[in-house]
């Protein structure tokens, strides 16, 4: 059979005469991932009509793993631009590593980070996994699941927990307070007025104890060559 035209040519100019505008407008934008679907859709159409003489069978296994990765994408961005929303659930942000989701950071060096998101505590030098997931979850969540499997490991609970502020919720608060672990930094609410000495030399001395999961985190990823 003789190929079909796919147009590439065509849709790459297209793309580049979006990518290399500095300050695209919002329709611009717009005007030009339309385009882009059209393109997509035009291809995968011309598939669907190949399949009656060839079947995939004829296809690789990388070759199907990436037709059924880009159906699923067009899909996606499809969904996105016709109801002009910017998010969609397990949306793929690579065709090569479909399981991989961005996760918003918030930081000033990069307000987007690729990868699987981990959580793990230290106990007496050493860096145990408790989760690890490529969606993105609010870590203060995963605190109690982490608490009872230390007690399983270990048989008691812990006398103190060294966390951030995002682990600081009322319902991890007393949950600690019910089984008598005293959880690092200030109480909630307004700071008092008079700061406690003793109160404040804790907190610092918490937090010093505390960069050890950070620095478990760096040398582990030296280790394998992530960092």
């Amino acid at each position: 059979m003789k190929k079909p035209r796919d147009r590439r040519r065509q849709a790459r100019r297209d793309y580049l005469r979006t990518a290399k505008n500095r300050k695209p407008s919002r329709a611009e934008i717009r005007k030009a991932v339309g385009r882009q679907l059209r393109y997509v859709a035009r291809n995968l159409k011309f598939i669907e009509q190949l399949v009656h003489c060839t079947p995939l069978m004829a296809l690789s296994r990388r070759q199907y793993r990436d037709l059924l990765v880009i159906g699923e994408l067009y899909r996606q961005q499809r969904e996105m631009y016709q109801s002009r929303s910017h998010r969609v659930d397990d949306r793929i942000v690579s065709i090569a590593q479909p399981d991989v989701r961005p996760i918003v950071r918030g930081k000033a060096k990069a307000n987007v980070e690729f990868g699987a998101k981990v959580s793990i505590s230290v106990v007496e030098g050493y860096t145990l996994m408790e989760r690890t997931s490529w969606d993105s979850f609010n870590e203060g969540s995963t605190l109690i699941e982490s608490v009872e499997r230390y007690v399983e490991r270990f048989g008691y609970y812990p006398e103190t927990i060294l966390a951030d502020k995002i682990y600081r919720t009322r319902e991890n608060l007393q949950y600690c307070k019910d089984h008598g672990i005293r959880m690092s930094g200030p109480k909630l609410g307004r700071p008092p007025r008079q700061v406690d000495r003793e109160q404040k030399k804790m907190e610092q001395q918490d937090m010093g104890e505390r960069n050890a999961v950070k620095e478990s985190l760096v040398k582990a990823s030296a280790s394998t060559g992530l960092a």
